[in-house]
């Protein structure tokens, strides 16, 4: 509980190489992770060399500490490896559909999330980026992934420079719904977000943007509508690439 209750996101870290030894442990320790029907429908390329992730880097928009970490991860929805399995032992896979891709990703956001609780109790720091999807088909070009296999999320991993405060989270009785979904009245989301628009943090963004609220920063300049279809072509268009075909 200690370990998730301090969770912070960490983008600086010291000049440390993570020992091949830990990070076969740690990933051992995410392998115990649930995952659908015990496929384990997920890969992880781990990059180390500057080389490389001096390549990765403009994919997640030149964040810094995608160089400065000592070590990178990829976590990728993988049904290449299963269905080359079924392939050699005489079965037929059927799994180049929505519902397969989306078991994958959720096989591999939970394997991400163990790693991430394990790297912490290890005294390490982590910084998930969710840039992965919005250049997917570049990261497919940069790490040779082949028919199957897409990038879902990448985090950044090393032994922290600096500890950043904790981020704000909404209340439980924001997200917490009891025997059905109960829909949030006005006063509900007034007084469920009332915290995180008076932070001095949050109305100093607003007031440097011009904005009038804080929702404001997500539609108008974090996640924009028009930002979020581009993505959305283009994320397409890498899925069915790698081989998963579907109409929406």
């Amino acid at each position: 509980m200690e370990f998730l209750t301090n969770h912070r996101s960490v983008r600086k870290y010291i000049d440390k190489k993570i020992e091949q030894s830990l990070l076969e442990e740690l990933l051992q320790a995410a392998s115990c992770a649930s995952t659908t029907g015990n496929m384990q429908l997920y890969s992880v390329i781990a990059t180390e060399s500057d080389d490389k992730k001096r390549q990765l880097a403009p994919c997640h928009f030149n964040q810094p500490m995608v160089t400065n970490a000592p070590l990178v991860l990829t976590f990728c929805a993988d049904f290449n490896r299963f269905c080359k399995w079924c392939e050699q032992r005489n079965a037929t896979p059927g799994y180049n559909n929505f519902h397969s891709f989306l078991t994958a990703t959720i096989d591999a956001l939970l394997f991400a999330q163990n790693f991430c609780i394990a790297a912490e109790s290890k005294g390490l720091g982590i910084c998930y980026l969710g840039t992965t999807t919005y250049n997917a088909e570049k990261i497919v070009e940069a790490l040779n992934l082949p028919k199957f296999v897409v990038p879902i999320t990448t985090i950044t991993v090393g032994y922290p420079e600096i500890i950043p405060s904790k981020s704000d989270r909404l209340p439980i009785e924001a997200i917490l719904h009891h025997e059905t979904y109960t829909d949030y009245t006005t006063a509900d989301i007034d007084k469920h977000y009332a915290y995180k628009e008076s932070l001095p943090e949050n109305k100093k963004f607003v007031a440097d943007n011009n904005k009038t609220s804080l929702a404001q920063i997500f539609t108008d300049i974090r996640y924009t509508k028009q930002d979020n279809e581009t993505i959305t072509t283009t994320l397409i268009k890498t899925l069915k690439k790698q081989g998963f075909q579907f109409e929406f």
